[in-house]
């Protein structure tokens, strides 16, 4: 009974957004007054607190977690959240900040804006109400925290356009886009589409609700913090303008690939491609948002040795030979000295603590199976091949050094045939598909 009231529950909240994203792309220029009714109905607060569970995190600054809403009570939890939304008192609380290491091998640190649960789902509830109206509107240029769109469609965009022989392209990133963000462009963005007051007045509570560090409450005046469930979805608003304007004025220059702030530029030739910069840097300027000066750059495929680096991937025309030993050109996807380093540094976590030297051989493999599969699904492509076979080999290493270390042998790379014959035989799996 249980399972078929949740399947009735996902049915009718997949019943409105269908509904919705399809009034909306019948009439570009519809503006929604009422859709606040929508956001506290039981089936999409329950689905938000589903979604908003399954993507877990800590606690905000209250400190109240997942585990602590359950022992609670969710139904309680989610009634008395309904109460405050229909009767106007809910209020959102600042955002706990912390911070992420960045992967730029400089040591910084990415700022991160932690919510409290109960604003998590209410964001939650809001963003699967109004996101299939702006889903709408979207254009195919965008492929970061969107429904039914991914960074490997992104990667099969930038291949298809540059073996057409498009080959200068615009590597740009936008500096500290996610703080950035001006407030006040981005409400008269939402309003396009939205004109249900209480909608409006929700989103503009969260943006303004500030952020707490070392116990004091920051206001926020700009930006939209990285950790807010609806924050993904108002930063493509914001960049939707960027790429409404370059599809309907700058097309004919190159072609736009966008993945949140992180986006490229593919060019026929170099007067497209330097006329395309003036015309980003344009664009940007009337957003109130600057290009990274480091970050942003020309690149020749055709001439350049260095290639350049995008979601994770390093991309490089290169002449390559069939099995026939005929040459061809093509574009080289493969994963970047960067995320080769992450793949390195999400493996030797595991190996890291000395309590693992309690586990066996089946524990370890399957902490290690599960983000083995998660590796190979995302860095699997053409040319991905030689690069997984040398974090496949990573593996192994750190995997006879931890089997010499519990058995207290003094030689660290001892046994390692005989070790890696044992682990594949427990059922650990491979980064390349084929071993080396």
């Amino acid at each position: 009974m249980n399972a078929q009231k949740a399947n009735n529950t996902i049915d009718k909240v997949r019943q409105l957004q269908r509904k919705l994203y399809l009034s909306a792309k019948a009439n570009s220029k519809r503006r929604y007054h009422a859709l606040y009714d929508k956001v506290y109905r039981t089936d999409i607060l329950m689905e938000a607190w589903k979604r908003v569970k399954s993507n877990g995190g800590v606690g905000g600054i209250d400190r109240i977690t997942i585990m602590d809403i359950e022992s609670y009570g969710v139904e309680k939890f989610l009634v008395e959240i309904q109460k405050e939304l229909i009767n106007g008192t809910y209020h959102p609380l600042p955002v706990r900040r912390c911070y992420i290491p960045k992967n730029d091998g400089k040591g910084s640190k990415r700022p991160l804006g932690i919510p409290v649960v109960k604003d998590r789902v209410v964001q939650m509830a809001t963003k699967i109400v109004v996101e299939p109206v702006f889903e709408a509107d979207f254009k195919d240029c965008s492929y970061g925290f969107r429904p039914k769109r991914n960074a490997n469609q992104a990667l099969k965009a930038i291949n298809e356009e540059v073996n057409k022989g498009c080959l200068w392209v615009i590597d740009a990133d936008i500096k500290e886009y996610f703080c950035s963000i001006n407030h006040e462009k981005l409400m008269l963005l939402v309003k396009q589409r939205i004109s249900d007051r209480r909608i409006l007045k929700l989103i503009s509570k969260w943006l303004k609700a500030g952020v707490m560090e070392n116990g004091k409450i920051q206001e926020s005046i700009v930006g939209s913090p990285q950790g807010g469930v609806i924050s993904p979805l108002l930063s493509n608003i914001y960049l939707h303008y960027f790429d409404y304007l370059w599809g309907k004025k700058y097309s004919h220059l190159g072609r736009l690939i966008r993945y949140a702030d992180d986006f490229v530029v593919i060019c026929k030739g170099w007067e497209n491609a330097k006329f395309s910069m003036r015309a980003i840097k344009e664009i940007m300027r009337k957003l109130e948002l600057k290009l990274h000066p480091d970050k942003t750059r020309f690149i020749d495929l055709w001439n350049s040795k260095e290639g350049f680096d995008f979601l994770g991937f390093h991309h490089r025309w290169k002449k390559g030979k069939t099995k026939n030993w005929k040459k061809f050109w093509d574009l080289y996807q493969y994963p970047s000295q960067k995320a080769m380093k992450k793949m390195r540094q999400n493996i030797k976590q595991v190996f890291q603590s000395r309590a693992t030297l309690l586990l066996d051989v089946k524990d370890l493999i399957e902490i290690l199976n599960p983000k083995i599969v998660g590796m190979r699904n995302y860095y699997s492509l053409r040319f991905s091949y030689h690069e997984l076979c040398k974090i496949d080999w990573y593996i192994k290493k750190k995997f006879t050094i931890w089997h010499n270390r519990k058995r207290q042998k003094s030689h660290r790379h001892c046994r390692i045939e005989k070790v890696c014959e044992i682990i594949y035989k427990q059922g650990l799996k491979r980064l390349a598909v084929v071993e080396c």
